[in-house]
């Protein structure tokens, strides 16, 4: 069971990485992810919110239909912070030069 959820989390890592960087597509990848749960993980929604948030920020209409969705069951507190997050790795991604702005 220990190494099936280092498993899991290798791959959420991996995930992560190429997200950060990566297509919509990557980044509406990562926000099922969480909040779905995969594997051992438990669902985030904070997380699944900055996921689907930089998904379409990047031209996802699902990424806006699913980022509307799970914010009807979060607080305006957990949004304000998964908005926070994104805004984050846009201004780092930008600052590397791996990401153009819109």
């Amino acid at each position: 069971m220990g190494n099936s959820i280092k498993s899991a989390q290798f791959l959420m890592e991996a995930r992560r990485s190429r997200a950060t960087y990566g297509s919509a597509e990557d980044c509406f990848d990562l926000g099922m992810a969480y909040s779905c749960g995969t594997g051992d993980l438990p669902i985030d929604l904070i997380e699944a919110h900055k996921w689907f948030n930089l998904a379409a920020s990047r031209g996802s209409e699902m990424g806006q239909s699913m980022r509307a969705e799970i914010a009807e069951e979060m607080t305006a507190r957990e949004i304000a912070e998964a908005q926070r997050q994104a805004r984050a790795i846009i201004a780092s991604a930008m600052v590397s030069g791996q990401l153009r702005a819109a």
